[in-house]
C-alpha cells in the first residue's frame, strides 16, 4: 500500500545577501516566486501535507506560504538544516507516511526528479538527491558504496580524498516521518559550524540498520539562490530549459536567446516567434500564429494563425480570434477581438469587444476610463473604424457601420450607418501668408 507523502519546505533564511526588503524566496524566476515553484513541485509529487518552515523575521514569507495553502512552522533561532526540519515535528506529529525536505530557494527541480526521490523509498529507507558538480566547491559530498549511499560529508569536514568527489548533495532528502524525526533527535552540533546538520541523519539511520540511496539529478535544476547573481543564473537556467522545451514542441524561435518565457507559457506547434519577444505569465499561443519582434504579451490568448506585432503590447484579459491582426505600436487590454479583425497601427483597444472582420484604423483609441470606472466598447462584425477615431465608452458600434476619420464617437452607431463626428473644415484664404509675414517682422526686430 502506497504511503501518504508530506513535504517540509525550508524558508527561514534571512536573505541578507539578496540586499532586498523582500525575502529572497519571494523573488521571481520565470515570472513565479521561488516559494511558489517549490510548492508546485511538492504538489506534483502528490503530497497530502506541506509544512513551510519560516523565521520570525520573514513575515512576508509566512503570509505568502499561508496564501499558498501551506502549514507554518517557525524556526527561531536558525541553528542549521537539521534544526529547521525538527521545527516541523509538531505539524507532523500524527502523520504516518514519507517526508521529503525541499528548499524554497531551489526553484528548478523538475517534478520527475522529485518523484524519483519519493519513489526510491520503495526500495530504501532514505533517499537523497545528488548531482555531479562541475565545480564541487563548498557542496557536501555523497559517499557511496556501489548503489548504496553510506554518508554525506560537509565540505568543511571532508578529507582531501573526499573533496575530490564530484557527486554532491542537493539537500533534498526523503524518509519516513518516524525515521526522519527519530534521527533528528540524535543529531548534535559537534562540527566546524556548530550547527545541526540534516545530513547527519544518513549515518544515524544506517547505524539503525536502515538503507540509503542517492537519486541523481542535473546540476542546473538544483541551483540554490542566495544572491542577485544566483537569481540571474537561475533565470538563465530556466529560460534555457524552457526554450529547449518550446523548440522541441515544433515552435520556430528566430533568435532563441532573446526570447523571454514565463513558467506557464503555452505555445502550440508551427508558431513563429521573432527576436526580443517577452512572455509574461498566463500566455497561450495557438498554432500557426506569428509573434513579430519586440512584442510583450501577458495573461492573454492568441488565436490560431493570428498575427501580432512588431512592437505590440498585449495586456491581461486580451483574447485574439483566429486570423486576427494586431500591428505595430498597438496596445490591447481586456479586449476580445474576433476572427479576421485588424488593429494594425498605433492604436489602444481596452475593455472592448470587437466582432469579426472589423478594421480599426490607425490612431484609434477606446476611451474606456472616466476617472473613476472602466466602461466597455462593443463593435459589431464587419464595421470599419476610420483613422484617428476616439470611441468614448460606453458605446456600441453596429454591424457593418462605417466611422469617418477623426471622429469622437460618444453615441451608439446603428448597424450599417455612417457616423461623422468632427467639425466642418473652414479655409481662410491668405491667412497663412499674413501670419508668416507678421512673424518674420517680429523676428527681425528682435
Amino acid at each position: 500500500m502506497k504511503k501518504e507523502r508530506a513535504a517540509i519546505i525550508l524558508a527561514a533564511g534571512k536573505s541578507t545577501r539578496m540586499k532586498s526588503a523582500r525575502s529572497k524566496v519571494l523573488h521571481d524566476v520565470g515570472g513565479r516566486p521561488m516559494l511558489a515553484w517549490v510548492k508546485a513541485l511538492a504538489d506534483s509529487a502528490g503530497v497530502s501535507k506541506i509544512v513551510c518552515v519560516v523565521g520570525e523575521a520573514n513575515a512576508d514569507v509566512r503570509d505568502a506560504a499561508e496564501a499558498l495553502g501551506m502549514e507554518i512552522a517557525v524556526q527561531e533561532p536558525q541553528l542549521g538544516t537539521g534544526h529547521a526540519v525538527l521545527a516541523a515535528k509538531e505539524n507532523l506529529e500524527y502523520f504516518d507516511g514519507t517526508v521529503t525536505v525541499l528548499y524554497a530557494d531551489t526553484p528548478l527541480i523538475r517534478p520527475e526528479t522529485a518523484g524519483r526521490v519519493f519513489d526510491a523509498l520503495s526500495d530504501a529507507d532514505v533517499a537523497v538527491l545528488g548531482f555531479e558538480a562541475e565545480d564541487p566547491g563548498a557542496y557536501g559530498r555523497l559517499i557511496t558504496d556501489g548503489d548504496e549511499l553510506t554518508a554525506i560529508v560537509e565540505a568543511k569536514e571532508a578529507t582531501p580524498e573526499q573533496l575530490a568527489i564530484k557527486l554532491c548533495n542537493s539537500g533534498v532528502i526523503s524518509a519516513s516521518s518516524i525515521d526522519m524525526f527519530s534521527a533528528l533527535a540524535r543529531v548534535t552540533n559537534d562540527n566546524a559550524k556548530g550547527e545541526y546538520y540534516l545530513t547527519d541523519v544518513i549515518e544515524i539511520l544506517r547505524g539503525d540498520g536502515k538503507t540509503s540511496v542517492a537519486v541523481i539529478g542535473q546540476e542546473a535544476e538544483v541551483l540554490g539562490v542566495n544572491s542577485r547573481v544566483d537569481l540571474a543564473l537561475a533565470e538563465k537556467a530556466f529560460q534555457s530549459a524552457k526554450r529547449e522545451e518550446i523548440l522541441a514542441n515544433g515552435v520556430t524561435l528566430r533568435d532563441p536567446d532573446s526570447v523571454i518565457f514565463a513558467y506557464d507559457t503555452v505555445i502550440e506547434n508551427d508558431v513563429e516567434i521573432g527576436a526580443n519577444v517577452v512572455f509574461g505569465p498566463g500566455v497561450t499561443i495557438r498554432k500557426n500564429a506569428t509573434i513579430h519582434p519586440f512584442s510583450h504579451l501577458e495573461d492573454c490568448e492568441i488565436g490560431e494563425a493570428a498575427n501580432v506585432g512588431p512592437f505590440a503590447r498585449i495586456r491581461p484579459g486580451t483574447v485574439l480570434g483566429p486570423e486576427s491582426r494586431i500591428g505595430n505600436f498597438v496596445e490591447t487590454k481586456k479586449a476580445r477581438i474576433g476572427k479576421g479583425s485588424k488593429v494594425n497601427h498605433l492604436s489602444y483597444v481596452g475593455d472592448a469587444e470587437i466582432g469579426e472582420d472589423v478594421n480599426v484604423g490607425a490612431g484609434t483609441i477606446t476611451c474606456n476610463y472616466d476617472g473613476y470606472k472602466k466602461h466597455k466598447t462593443i463593435i459589431g462584425d464587419g464595421a470599419f473604424i476610420g483613422t484617428h477615431s476616439s470611441l468614448v465608452a460606453p458605446v456600441r458600434i453596429g454591424k457593418g457601420a462605417f466611422l469617418g476619420s477623426g471622429g469622437t464617437i460618444t453615441k451608439d452607431v446603428p448597424d450599417d450607418a455612417l457616423a461623422l463626428a468632427r467639425a466642418s473644415q473652414v479655409n481662410k484664404e491668405g491667412w497663412a501668408k499674413r501670419y508668416h509675414t507678421a512673424q518674420r517682422k517680429r523676428k527681425d526686430k528682435s
